[in-house]
């Protein structure tokens, strides 16, 4: 899903510059949401565990192909994705492919405690598909979209009270970029007693459905909304927060693509490997403690790590946390 997310902005860019251009996104119906309001966009549906699986790939990039589009960005470099551009480039179009720096990566994640540098980010080697294709972009020129329109539901869920919203999205899809839940109780604990913040919990799953409500219920101004909105009016409040706090993982992509500042705790990660999120500052980084963990970052996606590693995040402090939420609001 983040993957994904972090396109949004990129084809925004993409259609404000070139508006005669006609884009055309091929992805899971899921991600469809994603996409809405940008002009001149349509959607391609991949059934990938249906008609589209496996031989069905062929009929897909062959579903692309009368659609006349004329060449193809491959944003994902993934077997499926290489199978349908390849396919239609013997059938004569234009193809770019992404970069996504595999080896810059490997030598960022075997640096050893060496000083480390940022690399390319994720959304600059989308930028540069297209200028593959001759459509340079330039992603300082992204306008971000306006708010989503609140449903009823939605309205009562936020209050009448002008409360600033921050939403939380506690969990990632290893633990060693989770935050630990009793310093994020922590941080909740401090905005919710100052009376000032509505805090909306995100997740997913039942598992973290049920840890989320134990970590709402004490509070007065914080609600959990996992398993209670639909996808939609998930992205619809989440277009209206004043500010995104979540690891790294896609919560985080989809707050940024509607231009909502985000702070990104870090674990084993780290943000130079060019997963920040969309227009989000160096400062809005907070990341676990090299001098104590100087192996970091282990790993692109947080899969691998040393023993013991899994507890650097306690040196980001609830305190740090709380300071930076402070300072962006």
């Amino acid at each position: 899903m983040g993957d994904v997310a972090m396109t949004v902005s990129v084809l925004r860019v993409l259609a404000q510059t070139y508006p005669d251009v006609k884009i055309t996104v091929l992805s899971r119906p899921f991600f469809s949401p994603f996409f809405e309001g940008i002009p001149n966009l349509d959607f391609l549906e991949a059934d990938v565990y249906g008609k589209h699986k496996r031989f069905g790939l062929i009929k897909l990039a062959n579903e692309a192909k009368e659609l006349g589009i004329d060449a193809v960005a491959d944003l994902h470099n993934v077997i499926r994705s290489k199978i349908i551009t390849k396919y239609l480039k013997l059938k004569g179009m234009e193809t770019a492919i992404i970069d996504k720096g595999r080896a810059e990566k490997k030598t960022l994640i075997a640096s050893g405690g060496k000083t480390i540098s940022q690399l390319k980010t994720t959304h600059q080697r989308y930028a540069d598909v297209f200028e593959k294709l001759g459509f340079p972009i330039d992603l300082k020129q992204f306008v971000a979209p306006p708010r989503k329109r609140l449903t009823p539901k939605l309205n009562g869920l936020i209050g009448v009270e002008p409360k600033k919203l921050i939403g939380i999205a506690p969990f990632a899809a290893y633990k060693s970029k989770i935050y630990p839940l009793s310093l994020m109780a922590e941080v909740i604990r401090e905005l919710d007693e100052s009376d000032k913040y509505r805090i909306f919990l995100f997740g997913g799953g039942k598992k973290e459905i049920v840890q989320l409500q134990k970590i709402e219920n004490p509070f007065a101004n914080v609600t959990n909304v996992a398993g209670k909105l639909t996808f939609e009016e998930e992205l619809a409040l989440i277009s209206n927060l004043d500010l995104m706090l979540s690891m790294d993982s896609g919560n985080g992509h989809l707050a940024a693509m509607y231009g909502v500042p985000v702070i990104t705790l870090w674990g084993v990660t780290h943000p130079y490997a060019g997963f920040v999120p969309f227009n989000q500052p160096e400062g809005n980084q907070l990341v676990a403690d090299r001098a104590q963990y100087p192996l970091i970052p282990t790993s692109v996606y947080g899969n691998k790590f040393p023993q013991g590693y899994d507890e650097a995040m306690k040196t980001i402090s609830p305190e740090m946390v709380v300071l930076k939420i402070k300072e962006i609001i």
